[in-house]
């Protein structure tokens, strides 16, 4: 696609890891595109086990030292999966001067003056432990106060999440998911971090996966509505793996949305 090459920052969503781009990733760097897919910290690649790292700061560390290495004046385009998102928030309020346009692909997007927990609590109403099927919940941390763990379960994985995803993605997805700690419990996840004047500030784009079984296409509106001044755009088609059942008109989309949001 024509138009100038811009930087994107890729970021996974839970239980996952960069590699969960690897299509998106590809048709990216095709166009010309500098293209940087982040682990979070005890996910995909990257060492020790998620059920261990001490704070959602901790947990987002790979995505705000990237932005934060970003060359004077530079401006990346930040793209968001899932629980991606309050980590992609955290980075928004940070950094808005290094951001050029953030992208939520249907994933958790704050509001500011809220607290990040609120949005998760929002999509957790109605749906009770029979939803998640033969996913593993645990906790972790201090036994008076603990954390929860989540692991996908495999007929969870096909039936909610992966379920207009190529197959050979879902047995890529089922080998690799990793346990990770929800932070419900975290001082950052549930202080007033998010501001109207950093966060609030940062031109920003939502991606409604119409085809998500996990988080509904309402839902998805609903938080993107909690955020004036973000443009919706859908997806048709799109599980709640949209990099996988859509990778290609999300790869195009995402070079559109960069395109119509310049670094100035």
């Amino acid at each position: 696609m024509e138009g100038d090459k811009h930087h994107f920052v890729l970021i996974h969503g839970v239980c996952h890891g960069a590699w969960s781009w690897y299509r998106v990733a590809t048709a990216l760097e095709a166009a010309g595109h500098r293209v940087t897919a982040l682990d979070m910290a005890g996910c995909g690649a990257s060492p020790g086990r998620g059920e261990e790292v001490a704070s959602f700061e901790e947990y987002s560390r790979p995505l705000l030292d990237a932005v934060a290495a970003l060359a004077e004046g530079e401006k990346a385009v930040l793209v968001a999966h899932s629980f991606g998102g309050q980590s992609l928030a955290l980075a928004m309020e940070r950094y808005p001067e290094k951001v050029s346009v953030a992208v939520f692909v249907t994933a958790t997007m704050p509001a500011a003056g809220k607290p990040m927990t609120y949005a998760f609590k929002q999509l957790l109403q109605g749906k009770g432990p029979d939803f998640f099927m033969d996913s593993t919940l645990g906790s972790t941390g201090d036994p008076r106060n603990p954390d929860k763990t989540f692991l996908f379960g495999p007929k969870y994985m096909a039936r909610r999440v992966y379920q207009l995803s190529p197959p050979e993605d879902l047995t890529l997805g089922i080998a690799m998911v990793r346990p990770s700690r929800r932070f419900l419990n975290d001082d950052t996840m549930n202080g007033d971090v998010l501001t109207s004047a950093r966060y609030g500030a940062v031109r920003r784009v939502y991606v409604v996966a119409e085809d998500d079984e996990w988080k509904p296409p309402g839902m998805q509106r609903l938080m993107a509505s909690w955020n004036p001044g973000t443009e919706v755009m859908g997806l048709q088609g799109a599980d709640h793996m949209p990099m996988f059942s859509k990778s290609r008109e999300l790869s195009e989309l995402l070079m559109v949305i960069a395109n119509k949001y310049p670094r100035s």
